[in-house]
């Protein structure tokens, strides 16, 4: 990954998590990894429900848009690393995979955030 990639997805994790935190909820872990089977951006509470967050960043829409870049393959992934978070901490309620789809223009000015609840 390059640096413009990682400064950029760095960036979308930012507003993400400020935007969730602004709605409530309380951000547990950032970039928590399983190894090299992958990386959860964000783990949140929200009330009672853990949530699992993929940040997806997009600069412009030369590529398409923030939310449809995330792919089958990446659902699966999300529902393995989502597993595996919840049996190594032991939460105890229910869990949901939420995808944070950021819009930034080629400037790198936000444009939009989007927030959907239960993506996956």
């Amino acid at each position: 990954m390059t640096d413009q990639r990682r400064r950029l997805g760095q960036a979308g994790e930012q507003l993400a998590a400020q935007k969730l935190s602004a709605y409530g909820y309380q951000i547990l872990e950032r970039n928590w990894r399983y190894g090299r089977r992958g990386e959860i951006d964000l783990v949140a509470q929200d009330g009672e429900c853990l949530v699992i967050v993929e940040v997806r960043t997009r600069r412009g829409r030369r590529f398409g848009t923030a939310e449809e870049s995330v792919t089958p393959r990446k659902q699966a992934q999300l529902q393995t690393l989502t597993e595996a978070y919840y049996m190594q901490s032991g939460w105890d309620g229910p869990v949901r995979i939420d995808v944070v789809a950021v819009s930034l223009s080629p400037q790198g000015d936000l444009i939009e955030i989007n927030h959907i609840k239960n993506a996956v």
